[in-house]
């Protein structure tokens, strides 16, 4: 057979993987993964190849069967949804075109599509621009970049909870790191700014990532360079709590990752600017094989706006906003039950669709451990172990969570 033969469709080939997709996802499955089995690999690579369907069928134990369950009831724990099917279909699409937004000439239509995406977000932050790129932490750092070549600030502010990588960004960057205290709901106390901010980047957390806390969102507006940290909380932005993040609209840039609650696939996430064109001129860097500069960290990079514009194409800016609400109301339904159990303690009401909670005089660590049939995950909040809940799982139980829980006490 020709070598080049695996590079055309295999209709037969293909038809299998979406069966085996299919059937694997019609399955209850669990509500977390199986790291204790080892894989059925073999420890050498083999010199003799199987075959594209053999190999599939080989990887999907791994793949398809093995995995936490993000869409089963009892998964009530972490910021990572389950995916619709449409980005299923476009991130294969993406996969097989392999376009590379590097270069307009080999991907023109990619780099629009992700120009029109971002044309249809960034106005609800009060952005008028930006780009994607794989996560927030790569967000962040880009952000913080930027601010740190417009206005030469030597010093990145932000609350002693912030996300790790903001720290991880000010040092990359050269910068000096501050950590404001937080109150007892774990935001920002702006009274402990330093009162100089002339010469530093504060950045505001929206959501954060132990307690879902948003940080005064119109603080800081002597800074340098304000950046509003919305990995998780942003899309509420485009749902009926949009309120809970009044202010971002005045910030200098923002990060939102679009596979939390946008619920696209891992990686996926978007950096936008105020003025997105004075902001990626200051992060381009030309060279001589490029037509166009290259903006940003990322060199070559796909066509990761294509699940994201299926989904908002599918779902329009309607369905986005009731799948959101949706999910907030599941974590005030957890809430609500939580509240109701004598045994049970709730740490604050859920703000952004974290709910923080625990089994009162026990240890949450191990109570967590012996769950059956359900899934949270822990966080520490001013030094004390908590369970954590995240409404991001449209299937999600808040009944069947806390029945399990109360049971492994």
């Amino acid at each position: 057979m020709p070598l080049e033969t695996d590079f055309d469709p295999d209709d037969e080939g293909l038809a299998h993987a979406l069966r085996l997709l299919i059937d694997a996802k019609r399955e209850p499955g669990t509500p977390h993964g199986d790291p204790v089995a080892p894989l059925d690999l073999p420890e050498r690579w083999p010199d003799a190849g199987v075959g594209g369907s053999a190999a599939l069928d080989v990887l999907a134990a791994t793949a398809l069967r093995r995995p936490t369950r993000l869409d089963h009831p009892g998964f009530f724990a972490h910021m990572d949804p389950p995916t619709p099917w449409m980005t299923w279909a476009a991130t294969a699409w993406a996969a097989a075109m392999n376009q590379n937004l590097l270069h307009p000439d080999s991907a023109p239509a990619a780099r629009l599509l992700e120009r029109r995406v971002i044309e249809w977000l960034a106005p609800s932050f009060g952005m008028d621009g930006g780009h994607l790129v794989p996560g927030s932490t790569v967000a962040n750092l880009t952000a913080l970049w930027a601010a740190r070549e417009l206005t030469g600030a030597r010093r990145v502010v932000a609350s002693a909870v912030s996300h790790l990588s903001v720290a991880k960004a000010a040092a990359i960057l050269g910068l000096e790191y501050v950590a404001v205290p937080v109150d007892e709901r774990e935001r920002m106390r702006v009274d402990a700014l330093p009162d100089d901010l002339s010469d530093a980047i504060v950045v505001l957390t929206a959501g954060t990532t132990a307690a879902g806390a948003v940080d005064p969102l119109d603080a800081a507006s002597t800074a340098a360079w304000r950046h509003v940290d919305a990995a998780w909380a942003g899309p509420l932005r485009l749902s009926s709590h949009a309120a809970v993040l009044d202010g971002i609209e005045r910030a200098d840039s923002v990060a939102v990752s679009a596979h939390k609650w946008f619920y696209q696939p891992k990686e996926s996430a978007l950096v936008l600017f105020a003025d997105a064109e004075r902001a990626h001129a200051a992060i381009s860097i030309g060279g001589g094989y490029l037509v166009a500069p290259n903006v940003g960290l990322l060199g070559s990079h796909g066509a990761a706006a294509l699940p994201l514009a299926a989904t908002l194409l599918a779902w329009g800016r309607d369905g986005l906003r009731a799948r959101i609400d949706a999910d907030m109301a599941l974590a005030e339904r957890l809430a609500a039950r939580i509240a109701a159990e004598p045994a049970l303690e709730l740490f604050a009401p859920p703000e952004t669709g974290v709910v923080v909670w625990r089994v009162r005089g026990v240890d949450n660590a191990a109570v967590r451990d012996g769950v059956d049939g359900a899934w949270v995950s822990t966080t520490t909040v001013h030094d004390e172990v908590w369970l954590r809940s995240v409404a991001a799982n449209p299937h999600a139980d808040p009944d069947l969570v806390v029945d399990a829980v109360l049971a492994a006490r």
